[in-house]
């Protein structure tokens, strides 16, 4: 496989949409890994519109050698040269009878292992045992974002609503409603593919409205250190070969 056009897709309007990243099998088998786990502690979070596991390699570790196919090593290779890791995975369930939706936003925070008062780092949050922080621009610009969606998703059940090129716009406040609504594009992902991101895409969903599932996992990866003492709360190398 070649991902060159997904790099450019990705560069220039700040998403792009794959299929067939893994088999109808490999995703039945990653489902039944996550459901398959003990599913309690902080990082586990499940209300009736929404079920999520943070620091999910963590958490569900059989997970990586399921994640890491062949296919996933060769795009993360052809979406950029320098040496990437993994950031942050999380896993979503927006469950069938969901009324929950997302209003328009850019993903602004980075999971981090403190607190530290640096210049450049601000807007700290706490929350479920876990620093958050908005970190230099320059870490947010060369974020790379990759939804794995493990059902198939359209404009019924939550697929993502994107504002091309958005990215290129820098931090964007959402409430001066500096951009165009009517560039909208709905990114729906066939089951076993992926969407790609940039964190500084303006990126939205709606209300499930068709009673079916959309789980996700989300994954985001990165090149640099931080500033010290700061470091990645979660900070996984990646392997070149399968």
């Amino acid at each position: 496989m070649n991902y060159i056009n997904n790099k450019i897709e990705l560069e220039k309007n700040g998403y792009s949409v794959l299929a067939d990243l893994y088999s109808d099998s490999e995703v039945s088998q990653i489902l039944d890994c996550i459901e398959n786990n003990e599913q309690s502690g902080n990082s586990f979070m499940k209300t009736k519109d929404l079920f999520a596991i943070r620091q999910l390699i963590k958490n569900v570790p059989d997970l990586t050698s399921l994640l890491f196919n062949k296919k996933l090593i060769e795009l993360l290779s052809d979406l950029s040269e320098s040496q990437y890791f993994l950031t942050k995975a999380i896993y979503f369930d927006k469950p069938s009878e969901s009324n929950w939706f997302v209003a328009y936003h850019q993903d602004l925070s980075i999971s981090v292992d403190r607190k530290a008062d640096l210049e450049n780092y601000s807007n700290w949050t706490f929350k479920k045992g876990q620093y958050g922080v908005q970190p230099p621009i320059e870490i947010l610009k060369d974020t790379i974002t990759i939804r794995i969606h493990l059902d198939k998703t359209d404009k019924n059940n939550g697929a993502l609503k994107v504002i091309p090129k958005s990215h290129l716009n820098g931090i964007v406040r959402v409430d001066t409603k500096d951009w165009n609504i009517e560039n909208e594009f709905v990114c729906e992902v066939e089951k076993g593919g992926a969407m790609l991101m940039k964190p500084l895409t303006l990126h939205a969903s709606n209300r499930t409205i068709n009673g079916k599932k959309r789980r996700v996992i989300h994954l985001e990866f990165n090149k640099h250190n931080l500033t010290e003492p700061l470091a990645w709360l979660e900070h996984y190398g990646i392997k070149t070969s399968t």
